[in-house]
């Protein structure tokens, strides 16, 4: 019978990609997660019954548990922006985290793949930092062969980088970014879903490896780049930090307000603190060199799903070539 992995988090932007490239590789997969129903694009991904979504919240350890018997191998991807709540930095990065990595061990799972993040820090200058810090220890506890994977900003057609500042730019303008200088190294998600299949099958040695794509630009440069993609002219606002906080206020406010309806989808001030640090690959980490993996240029990729950003959408280019003939 084929091996079989437990991803948890396996149907979110990254989880997705690996469950794809572990069928491939003849894998079985258990995707778990909150909503399974809302998961059942995963099942075309290998053949009949090779990929099953089902229950599982990490924040329980019966829930946990249960979709860890008989695996081979586990993977976490699941990831919170919440500061507070049922799924804060604490009980998503931390707790879920350890939690996966301590029931794992207990089942006599010795193979993990654990998704972080560049800039993972205990003690880091903001809170999202400090808890994948302290989410990476906790993994690390119980698995110390554990394979960590650290990315730069991901993108890919799923992606809430890219997609959400094109759907901006049809609307607005100016494109207003908090600290336009700050740097990062985007990566391409599939990228990230083969160190990952590399580290489930044994391929990557064990330790933490720091995932960014070729190229290197500031937040300003890359909403540049996406505007040009998306055939746009908008102005992009480099604002200030304290204007940044200024904001995060104003939608948190609301959101305290509205007792949650209105949710801060914006910018919070933990976001603030993350953006005044370089999103970048450190020197002497292990990357995706170490992994034999060439990583994909956001070039390449971004106009295969930011098209339908365009004014005319996928006629823009037949619009654009219109406008060239002679009459």
């Amino acid at each position: 019978m084929s091996k079989l992995v437990t991803i948890y988090g396996g149907s979110g932007f990254v989880g997705r990609y690996i469950a794809r490239r572990m069928a491939k590789a003849g894998w079985r997969v258990r995707v778990a997660v909150r909503r399974p129903n809302e998961a059942m694009f995963v099942k075309p991904y290998g053949a009949v019954g090779q990929v099953e979504p089902v229950f599982c919240n990490i924040r329980d350890d019966a829930s946990v548990a249960r979709v860890l018997q008989g695996a081979d191998a586990v993977v976490n991807c699941v990831g919170t922006f919440d500061a507070r709540g049922k799924n804060s930095f604490d009980n998503i990065h931390v707790e879920g985290a350890g939690r996966i990595a301590r029931l794992a061990k207990a089942e006599g799972i010795g193979t993990m793949v654990h998704i972080s993040a560049i800039g993972a820090e205990k003690n880091g200058p903001s809170g999202y930092a400090d808890s994948k810090g302290r989410g990476e220890e906790a993994v690390l506890e119980h698995q110390p062969n554990a394979v960590i994977l650290r990315p730069s900003v991901i993108f890919g057609p799923e992606d809430e980088f890219f997609n959400r500042f094109a759907g901006m730019a049809r609307l607005s303008p100016a494109l207003p970014v908090v600290g336009g200088g700050t740097r990062f190294q985007p990566v391409y998600v599939d990228n990230v879903a083969e160190a990952a299949a590399m580290g489930v099958m044994g391929t990557a040695a064990p330790g933490v490896y720091e995932l960014g794509g070729p190229d290197v630009r500031s937040f300003t440069e890359l909403m540049q780049e996406m505007l040009a993609v998306i055939h746009r002219r908008r102005l992009v606002l480099s604002l200030p930090f304290f204007v940044g906080k200024l904001m995060a206020f104003g939608f948190t406010a609301l959101e305290v307000v509205t007792l949650g309806l209105a949710k801060n989808k914006m910018i919070t001030f933990d976001q603030v603190k993350s953006l005044k640090v370089d999103n970048v690959v450190s020197d002497g980490a292990k990357t995706f060199a170490d992994l034999g993996i060439t990583p994909t240029a956001t070039e390449a990729v971004l106009p295969d799903y930011l098209w339908r950003f365009r004014p005319s959408g996928q006629y823009d280019a037949i619009k654009d070539s219109a406008r060239n003939l002679k009459t």
